[in-house]
């Protein structure tokens, strides 16, 4: 049985170690094959991975690192001093392959510019891209990219996009021949603005992909597509406005617990009954993709299950050797395109 190794930043996020630690813990007793190396402040973390049970645990290892990059630090000013930050050793890590992937909480800019530099863009890749897992009428899962890293994109780097959202349904998600579509304000062809037409023409021309054509935004969720390709600005909106309408329906429902009437509490039982498969818990993890190793970025506010699942998502894609896999699909496709 092979292992996996996952570098955690555990100091990352709005909560930090009291959440990432027990969330170390719970990966841990999910995944036997799963090793971690924890990085954070040994002065302010030994107590809690004592009372967890993680500084002698077999599987763990911990590396000391001075410095935390803060959730309002600026990119460029955390990538040029805070080269001993929990975020920068995990990356580091990965690139000395004593790590096969990595995971943080923490600033979102931050990481993107870190990974960027110390981990370099694979060959055929000119922007890296976010990209999350999302769920769906049909029971599946659909994978939706760029979420945020580029605000602006051409259709080529469209195209790399969608190459490398089909290698992530195939490969992690485990759809045979995943159906590509380009969110835009129609399904008709003549849709679009001309950076959206011009990449359907992309996409529409390479025989690699199963380009499906355009999807609405109120087709994300229906399960039509299994990859969704936008430019980050779209894609981030998007998604943020996914979450609310969650969270929105939850509050409807019920919830919080507080000061909920009878009739409330048992509307929140059934939402939770019916809806659990829409908690965002269950997806957190947005990976970076386009990169020579495995980031993958959790949301600042998860907790412990949330974060949990974003480990096991890291090591699902050490598993399947992400990198490597798109790599070989970009320049299988790009070759093709060079003919």
């Amino acid at each position: 049985m092979s292992t996996q190794t996952v570098a955690l930043d555990i100091m990352g996020g709005d909560i930090g170690p009291s959440e990432t630690v027990p969330a170390a813990v719970q990966a841990l007793s999910l995944l036997p094959q799963l090793k971690l190396i924890l990085v954070g402040d040994q002065h302010q973390t030994s107590s809690l991975l004592q009372q967890h049970g993680l500084l002698n645990h077999p599987r763990v290892r911990f590396v000391h690192a001075s410095q935390v990059v803060g959730m309002g630090d600026k990119p460029i000013v955390a990538l040029r001093t805070l080269k001993d930050s929990s975020m920068r050793v995990v990356l580091n890590l990965v690139k000395a392959g004593e790590a096969d992937a990595c995971v943080s909480a923490g600033n979102t800019g931050a990481l993107m510019a870190m990974a960027k530099c110390v981990l370099k863009s694979l060959p055929g890749v000119d922007r890296p891209a976010l990209i999350k897992a999302l769920p769906t009428l049909s029971g599946k899962r659909t994978v939706m990219l760029d979420l945020g890293a580029n605000v602006s994109c051409d259709a080529d780097t469209l195209l790399q996009f969608a190459v490398m959202g089909s290698v992530v349904a195939e490969k992690v998600e485990g759809i045979a021949s995943p159906r590509v579509a380009l969110l835009n304000i129609g399904e008709e062809e003549i849709k679009g603005n001309d950076l959206v037409r011009h990449s359907a023409e992309l996409l529409r021309q390479c025989h690699a992909l199963n380009y499906v054509g355009f999807v609405e935004g109120d087709r994300i969720f229906s399960g039509d597509s299994d990859v969704i390709v936008c430019d980050g600005f779209v894609g981030n909106v998007a998604l943020k406005t996914a979450e609310g309408v969650v969270r929105m329906m939850a509050q409807l429902a019920g919830y919080p617990r507080k000061k909920r009437s009878f009739l409330g509490r048992i509307a929140g039982f059934m939402f939770k009954r019916r809806f659990s498969y829409l908690n965002p818990d269950q997806y957190n993890g947005a990976s970076l993709l386009g990169l020579r190793g495995i980031v993958v970025k959790s949301h600042g506010r998860a907790e412990r299950r949330a974060l949990c699942n974003a480990i096991l998502l890291a090591a699902q894609e050490a598993k399947h050797q992400l990198p490597l896999q798109i790599a070989d699909r970009l320049e299988a496709v790009f070759s093709d395109r060079d003919l």
